[in-house]
């Protein structure tokens, strides 16, 4: 009986191996400490990353491999895909390193009582400058109508439809690249005679 809680008995299979970056992550939410950088993302305004989402995201979503970023578990509800990234093989326990979202339907988004357009254009325009962080993206940011500030680069942005930049409500700077975004500190208000960031 000794051996059933902790020690391996001499016949017995000696303590588990350490895992490999080749072995599948475990399903089970309750075993991810979750870093600091996701914590982070969490209190963030237009992420729409839970505890509950990731949950549910870490027992049903797909499971996939990326090469650079490692084990994935993906989940498209209501026409959001969750993505939650994860690792095992570093950490003594496994942990929760990022998570996001992206708009994987339109219409299925649009047409959801889970979400308001404000959502989806938020969702939309998140993913849009991370996915294009160097470039000016004023095309992409031009349909979004997002009226609910959300943080990027320490500013707390929004943009009307047909603008082809996004503003910081604290300072009045425009942008339209996330590169902008995350190289330019916000002071809060600027001077009138002040220039737009890019």
């Amino acid at each position: 009986m000794a051996a059933k809680h902790g020690k391996q008995s001499e016949e017995g299979s000696s303590a588990p191996s350490r895992r490999t970056p080749c072995d599948p992550p475990v399903r089970e939410p309750g075993a991810y400490a979750l870093t600091d950088h996701f914590r982070q993302r969490l209190r963030q305004q237009g992420r729409y990353v839970s505890l509950p989402v990731v949950s549910e995201t870490i027992v049903r979503g797909q499971l996939r491999w990326n090469s650079t970023a490692g084990w994935r578990f993906s989940l498209v509800d209501d026409g959001i895909r969750f993505t939650v990234v994860v690792g095992d093989t570093e950490t003594p326990s496994p942990v929760v390193v990022t998570g996001w979202t992206e708009v994987e339907s339109w219409s299925a988004a649009m047409g959801s009582p889970r979400w308001t357009a404000n959502d989806v254009h938020t969702i939309q325009l998140r993913a849009d400058l991370s996915a294009n962080r160097n470039e000016r993206i004023p095309s992409l940011i031009r349909p979004r109508d997002v009226d609910r500030p959300f943080e990027v680069g320490g500013h707390r942005i929004a943009t009307d439809a047909g603008a082809g930049y996004v503003e910081c409500v604290d300072c009045g700077r425009r942008f339209r690249s996330k590169a902008a975004l995350c190289g330019r500190r916000c002071y809060g208000a600027v001077s009138p005679t002040e220039p737009v960031s890019d």
